[in-house]
């Protein structure tokens, strides 16, 4: 049986941080209050014209080393980015230009938080399949160029940076063993950025700054993301056979330490 295995890793994180302290300067906040509310202390910030292929060419390059791959055995590119470079050429094309990648497919997924998990699921899906060996799966933002650093309820949740997995065919039995996505397009406007896109093209005439950047609902985001992280680990444990008694680690993706979800297990 092929299964997909991670077998190098790497990050990048730009120099630049940005403490609670700073925002304070910026924005009625406290470090108190950020703290209480979300246990954040610190954010990574890209200078202006970073894009996230330099941060995830960066993390892909070192995820290349710790895995002992070469950029030419690369089969295939997945970069997960709601900050893309541009719109088009894929920041995942730009990626592999700076690696030095020949030959192999390269794409932009648009999943948000949970885009590294659609490129994990993808990946997982074309290795399985046979059709590739080797999968890059980057995950990389320049959020704070999307911030309203005068907005509370976004600017100090949201940062820079890059991870990047190295993911190859294994024919010993480890691996991932299953992998669940869901998505609820109904709720698409409690996190967006309104402007940008074809819907609300941007123009010198209607530049509205407030449309250009993260709008949340943190509120209505909270109540369904508690009740989504529940439901989709039971889902993702059902084929394996697992009880969640029977894990170790929980890894779960949240940027507020008291989030707790359904199941009692917490998101920090």
């Amino acid at each position: 049986m092929i299964r997909t295995r991670i077998i190098g890793t790497g990050r990048c994180l730009p120099d630049k941080v940005v403490t609670n302290t700073d925002l304070e300067h910026l924005m009625d906040t406290s470090d108190e209050w950020i703290r209480q509310r979300t246990g954040i202390v610190q954010r990574h910030m890209a200078e202006p014209g970073t894009g996230p292929s330099d941060l995830g060419a960066v993390a892909a390059k070192r995820a290349l080393d710790a895995a002992g791959v070469s950029p030419s055995e690369v089969d295939f590119i997945i970069c997960a980015t709601i900050t893309p470079d541009y719109l088009f050429p894929a920041t995942a094309c730009v990626m592999q230009h700076k690696l030095g990648i020949k030959n192999s497919g390269a794409m932009d997924i648009n999943a948000a938080c949970s885009g590294f998990l659609y490129g994990l699921q993808i990946a997982d899906a074309f290795i399985r399949g046979g059709t590739h060996r080797t999968v890059l799966v980057v995950g990389a933002e320049v959020l704070t160029a999307r911030l309203d650093f005068t907005n509370r309820n976004t600017a100090i949740l949201f940062g820079d940076g890059s991870g990047a997995a190295v993911l190859r065919a294994d024919f010993t039995g480890r691996g991932v063993l299953s992998t669940y996505t869901n998505a609820d397009g109904s709720a698409g406007d409690i996190l967006c950025i309104p402007a940008g896109g074809t819907k609300q093209i941007i123009t010198p005439d209607n530049v509205n700054e407030a449309e250009m950047t993260v709008i949340m609902d943190g509120r209505a985001l909270y109540k369904r993301a508690v009740l989504a992280f529940g439901e989709a680990t039971q889902k993702a444990l059902e084929p394996t056979g697992l009880k969640a008694s029977d894990i170790t680690w929980f890894l779960p993706h949240q940027a507020n330490q008291r989030c707790r979800s359904s199941t009692g297990s917490g998101c920090s």
